[in-house]
C-alpha cells in the first residue's frame, strides 16, 4: 500500500511538471508561442515583440502593383561600321557593312508627362531609344540628358495620356533591414519584381563615380538596370545600377543609385542642362582603428581632413588639416562615402553646416559649397583641373584632367613640354576628374612611382612614369 501512494505521489508530481512546462513553453503567452489568430510561430521576449514573414505582417502587393506600371522597358538600338581589313589591304576597299546592336534595360517614369530616368550605360552610345510601357504600347524616346559619373540618364517621351509615375522618397532615411522590392525587365521578363532588405547604406565600391550606394539581397540580373528600388509603399528610393557577381548574374547583392542623389542629377538636367556640382573643398580619408592609431587621433569613425583645398568654403570657413568631419547638417559622417554621397545631393553656393572635432573638442561651422569646376589637386609638384568642354571638343575626348601648372624643381625644365597636356589615365586608373584623381593619388605615397598616360598640345598620346 506505501509503495501504491509513493508511485501515486510520484504520477501527480510529474504531471503537475508538465503542465508547468506546457504553459511556461507553449502557453499563450510562453517562451515558444503560437499565435492562433497570426499562424506566426513567434519567440517571446522581454520586449514583447513578435517575429515572423506571414502576409500579416508585411505585404508586398500594394507597392508592387503601384510599381510595375510606372516601369518602362527600355530598347537602346546602336549602329557601327564593321570593316574588312583584307579587302582593305589588297584591294584598297574603304567600305564596311553596318552593324545593328541592340541593348536593353529599364527606366522609371517620374513625371505623368513622360520624363523617365535609367542608367546611362542602359543608353549609352545609343542611336535609337524605344521605350515600352506596361501597357505594351510603345513610344520612341528623346534622351535630355545624362551624368556618366554617377551612371543617371534623364529622357523622355510623347505620350498622348497622362502617365503613371513613381514619387520619390528621402533615401537619407532609409534604414538598414528595412524591405525593399527591385522591379525591373531582367532578361526581357517585364514587370518583374522581387524582394529583400536594405544590406548597407553608403557603400563605397570604390568605382571612378558614384560612392555612395544602396545595397540590397532584393534579386536584379542583366536587364534590371535603370528600374526602380522601392520601399513597401512603393516610393522610389534608388535606381538599380549594378550587381556583385563573378557570373554576370545575380548572387547575392545588388546595388543602387540613392533617389536623393538621381533627383538631383534629373533636376539639374531639366533647369541647366548640365549637372551642378558643389564641392567642400577637402582631402583627406576616413578614420578606422587602424588609421586613427597612425593619425594618433582617439576618433575613429569620420572624415579626417589631410588637406584644404585653396580659395574654397572649406578655407574660407576656417576647417585646417587635422580636423575630423563628423556631421554634414544632421547627416552623420562616419566614412568618406557618407561625405561624398551627401554632398552629391547639393549644389554650388549652398551652404553646409559642418560639424567636425578639433582637439578633442567639437564645433559646428557653416560651409558654402564652390563650383567643381574650380577644384584642384596637387601631387609631386604637378597642379590638376579639371578639363573645359572646349579641350573634350579639341582632342574628342569626354574625360580627363589638365595639367594646370608645374610646381616641382625637379620637373620645372620640362614646364613647357608638361603645363597643358591632359592626363588620361594614372596607373591604368581613368582619370575622370579632379575628384576621382584626388582620391586616387591620396592612397599613394610621396615617394611612390606612378604611371601616367595623357596627350600632349599637339594630340600626340605620352605614357610617362613619376
Amino acid at each position: 500500500m506505501k509503495k501504491i501512494s509513493t508511485l501515486l505521489l510520484v504520477s501527480l508530481l510529474s504531471g503537475a511538471v508538465t503542465l508547468g512546462a506546457y504553459k511556461v513553453l507553449f502557453d499563450t503567452n510562453g517562451y515558444f508561442s503560437h499565435d492562433k489568430n497570426s499562424g506566426i510561430t513567434t519567440v517571446a521576449n522581454s520586449y514583447g515583440k513578435k517575429v515572423g514573414l506571414s502576409a500579416d505582417v508585411i505585404d508586398f502587393t500594394a507597392a508592387a502593383e503601384k510599381t510595375i506600371h510606372t516601369v518602362v522597358h527600355v530598347k537602346n538600338v546602336s549602329r557601327r561600321t564593321v570593316s574588312n581589313p583584307i579587302l582593305e589591304y589588297f584591294y584598297g576597299y574603304r567600305g564596311g557593312q553596318t552593324q545593328e546592336q541592340v541593348g536593353t534595360g529599364s527606366g522609371v517614369i517620374i513625371s505623368e508627362d513622360g520624363y523617365i530616368v535609367t542608367n546611362n550605360h542602359v543608353i549609352k552610345g545609343a542611336s535609337e531609344i524605344e521605350i515600352t510601357l506596361n501597357n505594351k504600347k510603345s513610344y520612341p524616346a528623346k534622351l535630355i540628358g545624362t551624368d556618366s559619373k554617377m551612371d543617371i540618364a534623364l529622357l523622355k517621351i510623347d505620350a498622348k495620356e497622362k502617365l503613371p509615375y513613381t514619387v520619390f522618397a528621402n533615401s537619407d532615411s532609409v534604414k538598414i533591414g528595412e524591405w525593399v522590392l527591385a522591379v525591373g525587365n531582367p532578361y526581357n521578363l517585364t514587370s518583374t519584381v522581387t524582394a529583400g532588405i536594405v544590406s548597407a547604406k553608403a557603400r563605397d565600391l570604390d568605382t571612378s563615380g558614384i560612392q555612395s550606394f544602396i545595397q540590397t539581397d532584393a534579386a536584379v540580373n542583366p536587364g534590371n538596370s535603370g528600374g526602380a528600388l522601392v520601399n513597401t509603399r512603393g516610393e522610389l528610393i534608388g535606381i538599380n545600377t549594378m550587381i556583385s557577381s563573378m557570373t554576370g548574374s545575380y548572387v547575392g547583392y545588388s546595388f543602387a543609385v540613392p533617389s536623393n542623389i538621381a533627383r538631383k542629377i534629373i533636376e539639374d538636367l531639366m533647369e541647366f542642362g548640365n549637372v551642378q556640382r558643389g564641392i567642400l573643398g577637402v582631402e583627406g580619408g576616413e578614420l578606422n582603428g587602424i588609421a586613427s592609431k597612425e593619425l594618433g587621433v582617439a576618433q575613429t569613425e569620420g572624415f579626417y581632413i589631410n588637406k584644404v583645398t585653396k580659395n574654397s568654403g572649406a578655407q574660407k570657413s576656417g576647417l585646417a588639416k587635422g580636423d575630423i568631419i563628423v556631421k554634414l547638417d544632421e547627416q552623420k559622417i562616419a566614412t568618406f562615402a557618407d561625405l561624398s554621397g551627401f554632398i552629391n545631393t547639393k549644389r554650388p553656393n549652398d551652404s553646409v553646416k559642418v560639424t567636425y572635432i578639433r582637439n578633442g573638442k567639437e564645433n559646428v561651422v557653416s560651409v558654402v559649397l564652390t563650383k567643381n569646376e574650380f577644384f584642384t589637386t596637387d601631387f609631386k609638384g604637378i597642379e590638376l583641373e579639371n578639363i573645359e568642354a572646349a579641350d573634350k571638343k579639341r582632342f574628342k575626348i569626354d574625360y580627363g584632367v589638365k595639367i594646370k601648372s608645374i610646381t616641382s624643381e625637379s620637373l620645372k625644365q620640362y614646364t613647357d613640354e608638361l603645363k597643358g597636356n591632359i592626363i588620361l589615365s594614372i596607373d591604368n586608373v581613368k582619370a575622370t576628374d579632379v575628384e576621382t584623381v584626388s582620391k586616387l593619388l591620396s592612397k599613394k605615397e610621396e615617394n611612390q612611382t606612378v604611371r601616367i598616360e595623357m596627350i600632349n598640345k599637339n594630340g600626340e598620346i605620352m605614357r610617362v612614369i613619376i
